[in-house]
């Protein structure tokens, strides 16, 4: 449904509204104000305008006793929030009126705010936009999350190479957020155990306070609002003042410290000690303080009965990251609540559910026997009683378990404490069953369920891309916004020539929009008539940007070779950060950023081929670069990425697909028809083959003239000083365990193709339409409406 504030709010109000909070909350006339100003005053405006439907959403779900669903993720990657919440509240045409009457630039309002520094890619990014969804299908919700004052880091590029500095998106005001100091939960580290009257009895050696920061998410329609609460980390004891009279002002300080480090930086370095403890403890503290937080809503709303607490709660662990909490859910049973293991066990297991996100192993989190026993030792025995009553219920076999090897396996635990255990796409969830959990599906053949991942349409179409969303709501209506599945509306227009002029035109507006605006900041000339080529992710070896840039590599050998010949332009534009500590994938963003040096600035070439590599990739940048897109980059090595969330967005906003059949690129290409995607590569089973094939990387390098000639032209140093890559050329030839080289023609075939493609715009926009057409499925209400009816059995609530 479309928002009633749209039509009770004018310009003027809006107007009259923003200046009260120029005034009475900044302090600053409309003479003295700055942009930060203006902003703010408007944000405050809007935020007003968010706070009673969220009020309203939080008393009619406690009145009608609703089952709640509470997710708990280490990373929200919200974005900007101000102008999703126009949209969503109806307020976009009243609003850009009344800046107007004041005399702002809107975009300019827009762009000052921060992107909140709270993840780093897709896992953080499918958690917004399922609060999104969550709160415009009236489903009641929380999400838990850890309030990190520097978030993951800020890119920035010296001489190519990545340089990590802190995120500062807190040094200003949060508009958005409300302190909730009355919620805030003592969280203990370390110490001993000791038994009791029978009863064991925990005492922390180390504490740290949990304090609530609550932000608003308003759905579409701005009728309902679910709450992000995020936990800031606070000291239990401000200061030890005797040591600091005594003059040790540093061991004075050391609770402070210990707060503001749980609480100040997404995912430190786990590659030393302290960086495995530093990163349980964030994981206990975000697991721990939301599940004194249910619990004590739950009581408060229910009583003492315990029993009804999985009839009332269910938890969603994203990702291994809050995987202590059935561990820490039974001993909140059973030492404060008094409940016997097996009550607490059974209660655990009915109310938890767990998204796995990953097969690759270093990505299924475990921890030291010893580091779990010392940082939390009352967890370590109970993760034991809980590997031993599975192991005594169902008989398994010696290698399956929780605890072996004097490592305690998280992926494991969280699987054998959850109801449902989901995967995100089709095929990931198959390979979940086939490989990682092979062993405890068939123990638990009804566990494993699948919930394909989608995308908020309100925010990456309707916000991200009006100039689409303005040819969608003339041509099928404006309900595809909270109907996605209504896209299919568009197929019989994509015969119309008409409409395809409209939709090459709105594309054509998002390129001159990037050409002009973050592309010449780069220094990169851009045709906005050329392909403009894609891969914005996390930068990893299994995304394969290596594959990407080799190709560009070896096209531009081939223009040099025929500078005459009938090439297409093409942009290519890369985005994504790397762990400070993952080595191979900075070599690549090193290699990148030179070769891009070389190419952009060769006389013969630079008409024909650019890259693009923008520093410091964030939600913001892929609002600007998804809709200006013409090819998405899909090329993970077929079995290694679960789902994808950006193959969505891209479909959706009229790119096409060049990619592997992996994750959600399978279901893409079901969907918009295989004749309207680039397939190459090989599939998940064959890349195992292959993989377990002696001597596979250098077979496939002999075989292929092009990828020969990229390879040599690094190792000549025609991007940089050849032996900054020496590492990268050695591991490409003789290991290569992502397989670039075995779908290296393929996929330097398949551009070719592309290239034919974009030549023939009937084609090729026919392909864009249809592809946007058959993308409603990619929605994240589809999403969470699965995870309602299958996983969580919630149902959406009425307010008044």
């Amino acid at each position: 449904m479309r928002p009633n504030l749209s039509h009770s709010l004018s310009a003027q109000d809006l107007r009259d509204q923003i200046l009260h909070h120029l005034t009475h909350t900044q302090g600053r006339g409309p003479e003295f104000a700055t942009v930060f100003d203006w902003r703010l005053a408007v944000s405050y405006t809007v935020r007003d305008l968010m706070v009673g439907p969220w009020v309203e959403a939080i008393r009619a779900a406690r009145d009608q006793g609703a089952k709640r669903v509470y997710y708990l993720s280490m990373e929200f990657l919200i974005g900007r929030i101000l102008g999703d919440a126009i949209v969503n509240l109806g307020l976009e045409p009243a609003m850009a009126e009344a800046l107007t009457l004041l005399g702002l630039d809107e975009q300019e309002i827009l762009d000052d705010e921060p992107d909140a520094a709270l993840g780093n890619g897709g896992l953080g990014r499918l958690a917004a936009c399922f609060m999104e969804s969550l709160s415009s299908l009236h489903c009641p919700a929380f999400g838990y999350g850890i309030r990190y004052e520097h978030g993951l880091f800020r890119q920035r590029f010296e001489g190519g190479q990545q340089v990590e500095t802190p995120e500062d998106w807190l040094n200003q005001p949060h508009p958005w957020e409300f302190v909730r100091i009355d919620y805030s939960y003592e969280i203990g580290f370390k110490g001993h155990v000791e038994t009791v009257d029978g009863r064991a009895v925990w005492h922390p050696g180390e504490s740290v306070i949990a304090r609530a920061y609550d932000t608003p998410v308003i759905g579409w329609g701005g009728t309902w609002a679910n709450s992000l609460r995020l936990w800031g980390a606070h000291p239990t004891t401000l200061l030890d003042l005797p040591r600091f009279n005594a003059g040790d002002y540093t061991a004075a300080a050391e609770p402070e410290a210990l707060a503001r480090t749980l609480s100040r930086v997404l995912y430190p370095d786990d590659t030393t000690e302290s960086g495995k403890e530093l990163r349980l403890k964030q994981e206990y503290f975000l697991t721990s303080a939301a599940l004194q937080d249910i619990l004590r809503r739950f009581l408060a709303e229910h009583g003492e009965d315990l029993d009804q607490l999985p009839e009332k709660v269910a938890i969603q662990l994203n990702d291994t990251h809050p995987a202590i909490a059935g561990p820490e859910l039974i001993r909140l049973l059973m030492d404060v609540h008094g409940l016997s293991f097996d009550r607490a066990r059974d209660l655990a297991q009915r109310s938890l559910n767990y998204t796995n996100h990953t097969l690759l192993p270093e990505a299924l989190e475990r921890w030291s026997t010893w580091l779990m026993g010392r940082v939390l030792p009352r967890h370590m025995q109970i993760i034991q009683m809980i590997d031993e009553d599975h192991r005594r219920a169902t008989n398994r076999p010696a290698h399956v378990g929780i605890v072996h090897g004097d490592q305690v396996h998280m992926g494991e635990l969280a699987f054998i404490m959850a109801g449902r255990v989901n995967g995100v796409s089709a095929l990931h969830t198959g390979l979940v069953k086939d490989t990682v959990f092979a062993d405890l599906h068939k123990l638990h053949p009804d566990r494993i369920v699948n919930q394909t991942n989608g995308v908020a349409p309100r925010r990456w179409l309707r916000m991200a891309n009006p100039a689409l969303a303005r040819l969608l709501d003339d041509t099928i209506g404006t309900g595809w916004t909270a109907d996605l599945d209504q896209l299919k509306g568009l197929e019989p227009h994509a015969e119309d020539a008409g409409f395809r002029d409209r939709l090459r035109a709105a594309k054509r507006a998002n390129k001159v929009w990037l050409s002009n605006g973050l592309l010449t900041d780069l220094g990169v000339k851009a045709d906005p008539d050329a392909i403009f080529d894609v891969q914005i992710k996390r930068m990893h070896e299994y995304k394969r940007q290596l594959l990407n840039i080799l190709e560009a590599i070896a096209l531009w050998g081939r223009i040099h070779d025929d500078p005459n010949g009938d090439w297409t332009p093409r942009v290519k534009i890369f985005g994504g950060k790397a762990a400070p500590g993952y080595w191979l994938a900075k070599s690549v963003i090193h290699l990148i950023n030179d070769v891009a040096a070389t190419i952009n600035s060769d006389p013969v070439t630079s008409k024909y081929l650019q890259i693009a590599y923008p520093p410091n990739y964030n939600v913001s940048m892929a609002e600007d670069l998804i809709p200006a897109a013409d090819l998405s980059e899909q090329i993970s090595t077929a079995g290694k990425e679960a789902s994808g969330t950006g193959n969505m967005k891209f479909t959706m906003n009229g790119a096409l697909t060049i990619g592997t059949l992996d994750g959600a690129n399978v279901e893409i290409r079901e969907l918009v028809g295989a004749e309207n995607f680039f397939l190459f590569g090989l599939t998940a089973a064959e890349a195992e083959a292959e993989k377990a094939t002696p001597g596979h990387a250098r077979t496939a390098i002999e075989r292929s003239q092009d990828l020969k000639v990229a390879l040599q032209l690094i190792a000549e140093g025609r991007f940089g000083r050849a032996d900054s890559y020496y590492s990268l050329l050695d591991r490409t030839w003789h290991d290569d365990p992502f397989l670039v080289a075995s779908d290296f023609d393929g996929y330097f075939d398949m551009q070719r193709q592309v290239d034919r493609a974009y030549r023939d715009p009937t084609s090729w926009d026919r392909m864009a339409a249809l592809n946007i057409a058959r993308s409603g499925f990619f929605s994240s209400d589809r999403t969470i409406r699965g995870y309602m009816q299958d996983i969580w059995h919630a149902k959406p609530v009425t307010s008044a």
